[in-house]
């Protein structure tokens, strides 16, 4: 299983005792950092049947094939149905829809924990992420870590802490997992064989994982084309850039709207680029030509636009309004 260098010192700390591991851990900070990966690694350690001596799964007992192969009977994972036809997360940093863990999922677990286990060992359920819960999944799941069961192990991860239930979070033993700093996760990128490890980086926000999926080709193209036309408003053809960006992907779209106004606002204030640092010097030449009160009420409404974007009645019409509302905010 995946284990990232910058998280092996918190490895280290969680497996020096195993038989004191809480049965509740709650690991929360920035998605794109490994945290999944991290929980999915100590789940395999905690049903592995012979670990290695820093506490790490040996990948070759019976029990590590099953885990391996996504079949073991003593561990379940619950994160969002995909809809038909839609491939389920496969990584952390992966960008897709919003969607819930249901309550069917979590009554499922019912059944799975209070029967014994098949191995004679613990079993593991890891939940992510866990602020997808809907309201009555995350009671249901509360009333399991209200009353554990021995050998029984829950590792939550979320992004988003502050959605979570207080009660829920008052079950867990909480870690607060820190993202690297920016020479461990370049260095990491680069041995992904990632160009533009600094830009990707930056538009991840320090993320390495999620700057992996932002180093897709078309990806860094269709952003490029995208910021090259809102950094020249004067002659912006507004109705061809909401039609490919409709034709597109919308939700990137707005991410990249979010990051041009930080950063056009950062600049203006402070005179730093955080995000587009390939555009540094479009953000100098606009920065001190816009009305900032517009810019900043523009940006908390396209916050407002963003968290209701999953199903947008007219695409285009939407990317239209949002992109005239730009041109007023930095006229």
């Amino acid at each position: 299983m995946n284990r990232h260098p910058w998280l092996e010192p918190l490895w280290q700390r969680l497996t020096a005792q195993p038989e004191r591991l809480p049965h509740a851990l709650l690991l929360e900070g920035p998605r794109g950092i490994g945290k999944r990966d991290f929980a999915l690694a100590l789940a395999a350690a905690r049903l592995c049947e012979t670990p290695h001596s820093d506490g790490q799964a040996c990948g070759q007992c019976p029990a590590c094939h099953w885990f391996a192969q996504g079949s073991h009977p003593d561990f379940r994972l619950l994160e969002p149905f995909a809809g038909e036809g839609e491939d389920t997360e496969a990584e952390e940093g992966a960008t897709r829809k919003k969607r819930e863990i249901p309550i069917a999922q979590v009554r499922a677990l019912a059944d799975f924990v209070n029967l014994s286990s098949h191995r004679a060992g613990g079993r593991v359920v890891v939940v992510h992420p866990a602020e997808t819960l809907n309201p009555a999944a995350s009671n249901a799941l509360l009333k399991t870590l209200e009353e554990p069961n021995p050998n029984t192990y829950f590792l939550l991860v979320t992004h988003q802490a502050n959605f979570l239930l207080p009660t829920i979070k008052s079950r867990c033993h909480r870690i607060s997992v820190s993202q690297p700093n920016a020479d461990q996760a370049g260095a990491w990128l680069k041995q992904q064989g990632v160009n533009q490890a600094e830009l990707c980086l930056a538009l991840a926000g320090g993320a390495p994982l999620l700057a992996r999926e932002f180093a897709d080709v078309a990806y860094l193209q269709a952003r490029q084309q995208f910021l090259s036309a809102l950094a020249i408003p004067q002659q912006l053809n507004w109705l061809a850039l909401a039609e490919s960006g409709a034709r597109a992907d919308l939700a990137a779209c707005f991410d990249w709207l979010q990051k041009w106004l930080y950063d056009l606002n950062s600049v203006r204030l402070a005179g730093r680029v955080r995000y587009n640092l390939d555009f540094g010097s479009g953000l100098q030449d606009l920065a001190p030509r816009v009305n900032l009160m517009r810019v900043q009420h523009f940006a908390r409404e396209l916050a407002q636009i963003k968290r209701r974007l999953q199903h947008p009645l007219n695409p285009q019409l939407l990317m239209e309004s949002v992109l005239l509302n730009y041109l007023a905010a930095v006229s």
